[in-house]
């Protein structure tokens, strides 16, 4: 532990610097891909505009994005002494698998944060919903709390509704907290991305919000291949580190979904792999150690039926394998299971001193101060975070979820 301490031992102020508020997009461009574009490569820094993105891309590069979908996952009750309960749905519990929670007809349990939780210490709250000319009842029940997480039922009495469509109903969009406004019907649009489709995320994932129909043909013009893959991003992609040392710090855990064709074109594309956001990043990587898991025959059982990586696995362990190895080994055991998408969950934290084994270029927005999404940035430019941010700063550039964009190449 001691080794690990000194690996990781980094204090979370020099990851800080001043984020003036008016810098803070509060709403996306009218064009999504109208955005500026900062570009660092080699040390060097410019800029241009996002839906140039293409002629700055190696040809032949394959560009790999996160295809999660944003739901609508704060739901509000009012108790009949008039309080008002927030129930902010983070993840599945029971069952676990979103698309299996998501289609529920009668009950299912998430793990979820409560608002005025003060006011809500048991029992059960219920609310009237009509979707499709149908009535019915939706009921929350607190069934227990782990910290600051709160397991929650929800129940209704029509079989005949999914809870997404409730959610669809009744939920409201999550937009960040640093937006300091309330989610406004366009936020339902310009908060997904072009290629969203599986539902789970609580937050989308920015990188790809600058992407356009238009984009995607300049990209094949060039013949930059695309691949696509899931990580649900959960609350804790907000929450910056508020321990002193980031080794104390606990990351959230995201679940990862990677269809077989996608890890088969990664593959064939050693060494020219663009993420599209830290989410993807951070995906492609837990994929490598998702590699030296099999190679150490730790296998998911019926305790933990997805492979799970650790926040510390990479600081831990010697790693081996080549990247190219690594998804062999993936591979064959998805082969050998007869699987065509791996299901795995990850905790793991990218931060300086981590070595990259899949990602060769990452497009990103710019992050918070002290969060770990700007140590996954430090850590890819080498610690050279502040000179890439100091321009931003210094020249017009928009910050977080709704801002500007940047693409960082090794």
């Amino acid at each position: 532990m001691n080794e690990l301490k000194e690996k990781t031992n980094f204090s979370i102020d020099d990851f800080d610097y001043v984020l003036p508020e008016e810098r803070i997009a509060k709403y996306p461009l009218k064009k999504r891909d109208a955005s500026k574009l900062l570009i660092y490569r080699d040390g060097t820094i410019t800029e241009n505009v996002f839906s140039n993105i293409a002629s700055f891309l190696p040809e032949k590069a394959l560009l790999v994005y996160n295809n999660t979908k944003v739901i609508q996952a704060r739901i509000h009750f009012r108790k009949e002494t008039g309080a008002l309960i927030e129930v902010f749905c983070l993840e599945p519990a029971q069952p676990a698998d979103y698309a299996l929670s998501l289609s529920a007809t009668k009950e299912c349990v998430w793990k979820c944060f409560v608002g005025n939780q003060k006011k809500w210490k048991n029992g059960t709250l219920s609310k009237e919903l009509d979707i499709n000319g149908t009535q019915f009842e939706f009921s929350a029940e607190l069934l227990e709390r782990k910290g600051n997480v709160n397991f929650v039922r929800f129940s209704w009495n029509n079989e005949n509704i999914h809870f997404a469509e409730i959610l669809e109903k009744a939920g409201e969009l999550p937009i960040p907290p640093y937006l300091h406004r309330p989610t406004e019907e366009s936020d339902l649009i310009t908060y997904q991305t072009v290629y969203a489709k599986i539902k789970g995320s609580v937050a989308a994932p920015t990188a790809g919000l600058h992407f356009t129909p238009e984009v995607f043909e300049s990209l094949k013009s060039r013949n930059i291949e695309t691949a696509e893959l899931t990580l649900h991003v959960g609350a804790g992609t907000f929450q910056p580190v508020k321990t002193k040392q980031i080794s104390d710090h606990q990351m959230h855990t995201e679940v990862i979904e990677i269809q077989k064709k996608t890890i088969e074109k990664l593959l064939k594309n050693i060494g020219k792999i663009i993420a599209v956001g830290t989410t993807s990043v951070r995906t492609l990587e837990s994929l490598y150690h998702i590699g030296l898991l099999i190679e150490k025959q730790q296998f998911p059982d019926e305790k933990h039926p997805y492979f799970f990586i650790p926040q510390w696995m990479p600081y831990q362990t010697e790693c081996v394998l080549t990247p190219e190895a690594s998804l062999q080994l993936i591979l064959n055991e998805m082969e050998k299971r007869n699987l065509s998408v791996l299901h795995a969950q990850t905790q793991l934290i990218i931060q300086p001193g981590y070595t990259f084994r899949l990602t060769n270029g990452m497009i990103t927005n710019f992050h918070q101060p002290k969060s770990t999404l700007l140590l996954l940035v430090s850590a890819f430019v080498d610690g050279n975070w502040r000179k890439i941010y100091d321009y931003a700063l210094s020249h017009d550039f928009r910050f977080l979820s709704y801002g500007d964009s940047s693409l960082l190449m090794k």
